[in-house]
């Protein structure tokens, strides 16, 4: 066993547990950073759409297996910073009634123990640290904010301002998308020659070879390293959490190094920061006498509850060329909460980044025919436009994160929950191109992003498996993301989420971990 005992040990560092290491590195007190991963190697081919997106070149080297035994590869990546070393950046809070219960088309969306006002305040914390470039005021549905962000918002290249325009026309709300990037603009909206962030057309999908995107190695965990009293070992692999025999003392934290040893480590409080498929592993392979179950599970929702949103890649071909290259600037929520001719929500629209020839020729063989003689593959991806398309899915039960004997992880989806606020996005969309100056039947399923059309494999926005309540019996965490059946265990990465609504879950995660940072720093004294 390591000898030397921690205030805290903190297991993975993504936007939950990246984050919450910067919070509690000035408190000085003993803090132990431990990640399965290593640091991201620095190469060309971080921005080679081949080696990221056809061969996965960075994606986790395993398999997971789906209802029916099938296995399939998800999209994580075990590296420091976690998979926002690979996200878009796009950093949205989640809308007021979105803590409130939903009714959608398919079923309820439940409440969370806290309301928007108690979590505003770390939103506005987490926009400020994570360099969010944006406009509060644009968009009709986001809550009060009490900062402005801290940047403006990233300028739209002239296509996508002639897409505002045609959008406001039709008597929509367009508003620039809020992303964490580190860019100083001139009054042309370039980027200055100072300027971390060049705008180039990388941000999507892709490691940032400038170190300029906001992930949460870069803006959390090397600085938090900074402190003397925070140490991080890369290449641990935990694999288990050992209690007292009262079981509700975490008292080892079991790991697999690189070097192919087994190392235990102790702290007075141990927080899991996994993502949400891999700290519900940790809790169920944690299973003792005392928790027959896996840690923290007497109300056995621990693995259930899985989320990943409904999503929809689509791209549409515009009459005009697109030379745009940072095309992540603009998103739409006007069906956010429902439409004229709907009751129940729709979800959101936002850009992509902006597709490229590789990609192109990686989708051929899907598109054959679909597009119009005219119109060859290599003049695709000058023309294309490509959206994202998000809508919420539901806490499920039986959607859900177990463990067989040969500790494989076996993830069960119902990928037609809640679909049809999504194929009325999808239908909106469609029925405006025309109006956008786009090809009004060329609207194609992008599912690159969704690696090869295995919608299970789209873990990117994975949420939901250790949900916090106020209620043990139906809640696996209190309010403070604590376990309610051990008294030093936290959870804080996207698995406390009782629902995901429609955006990017990431900005909620970071501000969660702040919020839970500062309720772990006062009992720490």
């Amino acid at each position: 066993m390591a000898d030397d005992h921690h205030d805290v040990i903190i297991i993975g560092t993504g936007a939950g547990g990246g984050t919450l290491a910067h919070r509690l590195a000035p408190t000085g007190k003993r803090i132990l950073i431990l990640e399965r991963g290593d640091y991201l190697p620095r190469e060309r081919d971080n921005w080679d759409s081949t080696a990221v997106f056809v061969k996965g070149k960075y994606r986790a080297p395993e398999f997971w297996y789906d209802k029916h035994g099938n296995e399939f590869p998800p999209e994580v990546n075990y590296y420091v910073g976690g998979n926002t070393k690979f996200y878009g950046a796009a950093l949205f809070r989640l809308r007021p009634e979105d803590f409130g219960e939903l009714r959608h088309h398919d079923g309820v969306s439940p409440a969370w123990p806290i309301r928007y006002e108690d979590l505003e305040p770390y939103y506005t914390q987490a926009e400020q640290l994570y360099l969010v470039h944006g406009r509060h005021g644009e968009d009709p549905t986001e809550g009060p904010a009490s900062g402005q962000y801290p940047h403006p918002p990233v300028a739209h290249e002239p296509r996508i301002q002639q897409l505002s325009d045609d959008l406001e026309k039709r008597g929509l709300h367009p508003f620039h998308l809020p992303i964490g990037v580190n860019l100083t603009q001139d009054e042309n909206g370039r980027a200055t020659h100072s300027s971390v962030c060049i705008r180039c057309d990388r941000v999507d999908g892709f490691p940032c070879l400038m170190g300029a995107k906001s992930d949460a190695q870069v803006i959390c965990v090397d600085p938090a390293l900074k402190h003397d009293n925070v140490t991080m070992v890369t290449g641990a692999d935990v694999r288990r959490l050992e209690t007292d025999p009262t079981g509700r003392t975490v008292t080892r934290v079991v790991a697999e190094l690189g070097n192919g040893t087994t190392q235990a480590y102790t702290a007075d409080i141990v927080v899991v920061a996994c993502g949400a498929v891999n700290s519900a592993v940790l809790l169920l392979r944690s299973a003792n006498d005392k928790h027959p179950g896996g840690l923290a599970n007497s109300s056995d929702v621990v693995g259930r509850h899985y989320m990943r949103h409904n999503n929809l890649a689509l791209m549409a071909v515009s009459k005009e060329p697109n030379p745009t290259r940072f095309q992540k600037t603009l998103a739409l929520h006007d069906w956010y909460l429902g439409a004229d001719d709907w009751d129940f929500p729709l979800g959101g629209i936002q850009m992509l980044g902006k597709s490229d020839a590789d990609q192109i020729h990686g989708e051929a063989p899907r598109w054959a025919g679909a597009v119009t003689p005219d119109m060859p593959f290599e003049m695709l991806a000058h023309h294309a436009v490509d959206f994202w398309l998000c809508g919420e899915d539901l806490p499920l039960p039986g959607s859900r994160v177990t463990l067989d004997k040969n500790d494989d992880i076996h993830l069960a989806l119902d990928e037609k929950n809640n679909i049809a606020g999504l194929k009325r996005l999808q239908h909106k969309l469609q029925g405006m191109l025309g109006h956008l100056g786009m090809h009004e039947h060329h609207l194609l399923s992008h599912s690159i992003y969704l690696h090869k059309g295995m919608p299970i494999g789209a873990t990117a926005h994975q949420a939901g498996t250790v949900r916090f309540g106020d209620d043990p019996g139906s809640s696996a965490l209190d309010v403070h993301c604590k376990a309610h059946d051990l008294d030093n265990l936290y959870v804080v990465d996207t698995s406390f989420f009782p629902s995901i609504g429609a955006v990017n879950p990431s900005l909620t995660a970071i501000a969660n971990a702040l919020r839970v940072g500062d309720h772990i720093a006062a009992r720490l004294g």
